[in-house]
């Protein structure tokens, strides 16, 4: 190997150490009983919640904030479905089937 390659594998360690790694964290919101079983999650951009429906019968979540609006659908028992955080701001979400199912998420840069 040349000693162009051993600069250029330099450069990028050198690089790579200056850079921080910031790992997403992974929240878990159940639905039970027609309620979310977590009212107000504090998260960062890029961290990833994961809505699972618990009850019998189906639910929805979705949000109509400035902040982020998403709509994930309605699913059955037992199914999931996830949003990534793309925005920092408060995000308030609901189910379009139950309305009084209402929760925070707020979203730290």
């Amino acid at each position: 190997m040349n000693q162009s390659f051993f600069r250029t594998l330099a450069a990028c360690l050198t690089l790579s150490l200056l850079v921080p790694a910031y790992a997403s964290s992974t929240f878990a919101v159940g639905q039970l009983k027609k309620a979310f079983t977590v009212p107000v999650i504090k998260a960062k951009v890029g961290d990833v919640v994961t809505f699972k429906n618990e009850d019998e019968f189906a639910h929805n979540v979705f949000s109509l904030s400035e902040v982020q609006s998403f709509d994930l659908g309605s699913y059955k028992k037992g199914e999931s479905r996830t949003l990534t955080l793309t925005t920092p701001g408060t995000i308030e979400v609901e189910c379009a089937i139950h309305p009084e199912m209402k929760m925070k998420i707020e979203v730290a840069k």
